[in-house]
């Protein structure tokens, strides 16, 4: 789909810092250092990079997963970005500001730009990339943003993936794709970075709410009516904010929602599962050792949804459920009472 990259770029070899030792930007890293690039992952405590060189896994997040010899895993942010043609944020939404302001210094300055957190800023509404861009000189333009259906065990399994590359430059956009479209990980351009960042973020709210469906034992009737509804709410918010209805309906948008709300890998839709169960947020979240970005998102959604007076019912049930203590069944229930309308 779209035009073809040529082949010749596919075979020049990249410096990529990984910035982000989590699980998926462990993927990232391992899956472009068996395409063959010089990669380095930086982990921000100095105890996991020692682990994870020593032991060649990554025992917290991608167990399974053997670390390829040629990675070198660094908790030295100067000594992993340093002459990097691309670097690669996978920094979790809440911890981004606090983390580039810590390693900001060392970006270089002619390096690429990608986002793959998915997740909005709660305080402010800002996507990934717009804070990216407070960093780096002011190069909203040029930062990219990685999104799309793609959990990380999958990958680095060789399951065939397809993601989105968004870049307001689709031509600074075209390279980067080519570096990172090879063997199980096939990358799209599309200029529409707004669209693809709030379809990524905004459905692990709706991944909460099926989750929630799931463990109160709802059957598939309603997993699909949430699906399908919480596609127009993400839809409705994001071309609120200036996306593409076009990109709603692709790999970062509905591809990335069916995942998310579906797939038994999906933290997000977890935590719906464990609410739904009658746990608390807190306990779920003391439990897990990975990041639900859902739980952030669900209060940035919410506060955008009233600012821009886009019906969100399904995400403010959400917001009720994680903010007030309002129990789960009764927000079901509640959306089933709400006034009839059109579709």
């Amino acid at each position: 789909v779209g035009d073809p990259v040529d082949p010749q770029k596919r075979r020049n070899l990249w410096k990529i810092a990984v910035l982000g030792a989590g699980s998926w930007g462990t993927a990232l890293a391992v899956h472009s250092s068996l395409a063959g690039h010089n990669v380095r992952l930086w982990a921000r405590r100095q105890l996991a990079a020692d682990a994870m060189s020593r032991s060649g896994k990554n025992a917290d997040y991608l167990p399974r997963c053997e670390l390829p010899e040629s990675l070198v895993v660094s908790a030295d942010a100067e000594a992993s970005m340093a002459d990097a043609d691309l670097v690669i944020s996978v920094i979790p939404s809440r911890f981004l500001r606090s983390v580039w302001d810590e390693i900001s210094y060392a970006f270089p300055a002619g390096a690429h730009l990608v986002s793959a957190t998915k997740g909005l800023e709660d305080n402010t509404g800002l996507r990934m990339s717009q804070v990216l861009s407070e960093y780096t000189g002011g190069r909203e333009a040029s930062i990219m943003a990685l999104s799309g259906p793609s959990f990380a065990a999958e990958l680095v399994e060789g399951h065939p993936t397809a993601v989105t590359l968004a870049c307001a430059n689709l031509e600074a956009a075209e390279s980067v794709q080519a570096c990172l479209s090879h063997g199980p990980l096939r990358a799209y351009r599309n200029a529409d970075i707004i669209g693809v960042e709030h379809g990524g973020a905004l459905k692990n709210a709706i991944a909460i709410a099926t989750g929630i469906a799931d463990g109160l034992g709802f059957g598939t009737n309603s997993r699909a009516a949430l699906i399908t509804r919480g596609l127009k709410e993400v839809t409705g918010l994001a071309v609120a904010r200036g996306a593409r209805p076009a990109t709603l309906m692709g790999l970062a948008g509905l591809g990335d929602l069916v995942l998310t709300c579906t797939g038994s890998l999906s933290r997000n839709r977890h935590v719906g599962v464990e609410l739904g169960k009658g746990r608390s947020l807190e306990e779920i979240i003391d439990s897990m050792q990975m990041v639900a970005e859902g739980v952030e998102t669900v209060l940035a959604a919410f506060h955008l949804g009233r600012r821009l007076e886009v019906k969100m019912p399904i995400t403010n049930e959400v917001y009720a459920i994680l903010k007030e203590g309002k129990p789960a069944r009764a927000a079901i229930e509640d959306l089933m009472a709400r006034t009839l309308v059109e579709e």
